[in-house]
């Protein structure tokens, strides 16, 4: 049950991504409005763009804060703290923020959100498990092989429907203020393990290599990846991917009071879409 007026929008950033568009529609479903900005959108929003900020989160009851590209990058916090204070002078208490585990930056901007005033909520996600069909890596991966600069640590990659979850009742119900909720799956996969997992759901020859940093760089390069994407993706392949999140939590049991779904569940249901089946020359 929410309680806040129904005639007041809730704002989610980034309303199409991978997160956002999944809490928009579970909040539409619940009769809640919803007003999904990004920078295509009429009522814009753009994290580099400050002009656009003010009139997206005006007249909000809520906002849901997915930072792009992500808050290891400099200048997240200051940004975070800007959005708040703007958001807060507009009379939007609800915030809830959309963190990364294991990132230093990411846990600064979590101190500023909770130091703003706000009636905050931290949901602190593990890696999606999504990234394997509805991201980047998807196109690597249909070439048969994924190649990253990532050795045999252990991830509890987490269904993106989890997080939505998570997020819409932390957005609709004031038990969760207050709360950081640090999510995973249930349990802890390799890499390589994930895309066995997957080829068997989609019933394909997909195998991993790891690969060097400096390779890495110089493939992203090759297919004319911006140079600051190149750098965050290195540093999470590199540095939050260090062993230092190989544990799961009891997170989304805190937040909803049931476990997490199963990587095994995502890779069949992921599969029962076709999205593994073409190669990468077929979708082009």
């Amino acid at each position: 049950m929410t309680d806040f007026q129904q005639t007041r929008p809730v704002v989610i950033l980034g309303g199409t991504g991978k997160t956002g568009g999944r809490v928009a529609a579970r909040l539409q479903a619940q009769g809640i409005p919803v007003r999904a900005v990004s920078r295509s959108t009429g009522t814009p929003f753009d994290w580099e763009d400050k002009s656009t900020w003010e009139k997206a989160v005006a007249g909000a009851a809520a906002l849901y804060i997915v930072y792009q590209p992500d808050l290891a990058v400099p200048g997240a916090v200051d940004d975070i703290r800007q959005l708040t204070a703007i958001a807060m002078r507009h009379g939007v208490r609800r915030m809830v923020l959309l963190s990364g585990r294991g990132e230093e930056e990411a846990q600064a901007a979590e101190q500023v959100l909770a130091e703003s005033g706000a009636d905050w909520t931290v949901v602190r996600a593990s890696w999606f498990a999504q990234n394997f069909s509805e991201s980047f890596i998807l196109e690597s991966l249909l070439t048969g092989e994924l190649a990253l600069p990532v050795a045999d640590v252990k991830e509890p990659f987490i269904d993106v429907d989890d997080i939505a979850d998570v997020v819409t009742a932390a957005l609709t119900d004031p038990t969760h203020i207050g709360q950081v909720y640090e999510i995973t799956g249930l349990r802890l996969l390799t890499f390589a393990e994930a895309v066995a997992e997957i080829a068997r759901a989609g019933g394909r020859d997909f195998r991993f290599r790891q690969i060097a940093p400096e390779d890495y760089t110089a493939y992203l390069e090759a297919a004319d990846v911006p140079g600051d994407f190149i750098w965050l993706l290195n540093y999470l392949f590199t540095t939050v991917l260090d062993g230092r999140n190989a544990h799961v939590t009891d997170g989304v049991q805190r937040a909803l009071g049931r476990p997490p779904k199963d990587f095994a569940d995502y890779a069949r249901a992921a599969a029962a879409t076709g999205i593994w089946a073409e190669t990468r020359e077929g979708r082009s």
